[in-house]
């Protein structure tokens, strides 16, 4: 992995490993923060509207969290926790990985 000062241009910006490699006045950091809400919310937003319109929906709402998660910890939760819904899905989807069911017996 490459030290945070020889990451060129734009990727040291929103590199997470930088953050805390390099110490950011207030001012910055709250500038980033607000480019990196901007940014991420129009991306979710536009996922949003390709659900109910032709588009990639399913690609560009991750992509949205993605970028939230650079700044936010809940972004980073639901990233997560998309993911692991996801995997899950592949599983079922191969006939593998199923949740086992709780089986009880019927009442009489």
């Amino acid at each position: 992995m490459p030290s945070p000062s020889n990451i060129p241009g734009w990727r040291r910006w929103f590199n997470p490993q930088s953050l805390s490699a390099q110490p950011e006045n207030g001012a910055a950091r709250l500038a980033r923060r607000i480019v990196v809400s901007i940014l991420g919310f129009s991306v979710i937003l536009v996922g949003l509207v390709m659900i109910i319109t032709p588009g990639p929906a399913i690609v560009v709402i991750p992509a949205g969290l993605a970028i939230l998660a650079l700044e936010f910890a809940w972004a980073r939760r639901w990233l997560r926790r998309l993911k692991a819904y996801m995997k899950l899905y592949k599983n079922r989807r191969r006939g593998g990985g199923k949740i086992p069911r709780q089986h009880h017996p019927p009442t009489l």
